[in-house]
């Protein structure tokens, strides 16, 4: 039996880490791989079709939903942004464990879909770090910090709808504990039977 991956659900308020611990883990388990979602919005100098977006225009995506062809599609101001069932369910048939980063309501769309994804949810350690940490970024103005923030406020009030719990207050922590969520699906009674069947027959024969 093949060694199916597993889809994971990674979401955060903006400024608590996600991008670089997800970037981080990439770099360390080569089993992982992030979902590029569709977008109608146009593509940035810089990004790549295909890698950073797969960029199509209204109509295309329109017509994928009409199909139903994403696990969760969501509007954002003036774009369309969605995750294609087919391609996740491609790379898990492949055992690649994939990953979402998608915020709480696209995370409910794929439990619906796929109630045997798990979720994390990353958190700051505290509203003044979250402040710190969007405020040095050096981009936004404060209005618009203010409006993260309140975003933020309401984003964690989910965080009871997740699997797993990190806290990212000293990242090489986060980190480890965002490795060993991964590596403990793997190591499952269910998966590792499956994956070493031949060796406990060896083992258990009289």
């Amino acid at each position: 039996m093949s060694d199916k991956g597993t889809l994971y659900v990674v979401s955060a308020p903006s400024g608590a880490g996600k991008t670089s611990l997800v970037k981080a883990l990439l770099e360390r388990d080569s089993r992982v791989l992030v979902s590029v979602s569709h977008t109608t919005r146009d593509m940035r100098p810089g990004e790549v079709d295909g890698k950073d977006y797969n960029f199509v225009d209204m109509d295309h995506f329109n017509q994928m939903i009409g199909e139903g062809a994403f696990l969760e599609h969501a509007d954002v101001f003036t774009n369309k942004y969605g995750t294609s069932q087919v391609w996740v369910e491609e790379q898990l048939a492949q055992g690649m464990d994939v990953i979402l980063e998608i915020d709480w309501q696209g995370a409910q769309q794929v439990r619906r879909l796929m109630p045997e994804c798990l979720s994390v949810f990353i958190l700051p350690p505290s509203q003044e770090e979250l402040r710190r940490r969007l405020t040095g970024r050096g981009t936004d103005s404060q209005d618009v910090i203010d409006h993260r923030m309140s975003q933020a406020v309401s984003e964690m009030s989910h965080y009871g709808e997740y699997d797993y719990m990190i806290i990212n207050d000293d990242f090489d922590t986060a980190l480890n504990e965002l490795v060993a969520v991964f590596l403990s699906r793997r190591l499952g009674q269910n998966r590792q039977s499956q994956k070493h069947q031949e060796l406990l027959q060896g083992l258990l024969s009289a």
